[in-house]
């Protein structure tokens, strides 16, 4: 097996086995989780319970978190522009994360007027 054959081996690896782990811990921790809480009740210990964020809270968290994201990406490309112009292309790809979280807001305010309309 030469160097190229490897490295295409390793990146098709890296590409599925990494989201495949990050589900398989996100799960694993949800589940000792929920295990730990019934081991409290059953002990009779009182466990508050997390309250769920609504779908106004998950659009308007994941917009601030994409736009933060976009605009950090693009000034760090545009400070590296000032030494080499062709890094404004790089920069120019943080438009793709900012849109998507101003879409997120815009869903936030849908939904949350949604939901103080009377049907």
């Amino acid at each position: 097996m030469n160097g190229g054959e490897l490295i295409g081996l390793a990146a098709v690896v890296l590409t599925t086995g990494i989201p495949i782990a990050g589900m398989y811990l996100y799960f694993r921790v949800r589940r000792l989780k929920s295990e730990e809480r019934m081991a409290a009740i059953a002990r009779g210990v009182a466990v508050p319970m997390e309250p769920e964020l609504t779908q106004v809270a998950r659009s308007r968290r994941s917009g601030i978190l994409l736009v933060c994201t976009a605009i950090g990406y693009t000034a760090t490309f545009a400070l590296i522009a000032r030494v080499e112009q062709d890094a404004w292309v790089a920069a120019a790809f943080g438009l793709i994360p900012f849109a998507v979280g101003v879409g997120f807001f815009v869903d936030s305010i849908m939904v949350k007027r949604d939901l103080q309309v009377p049907s």
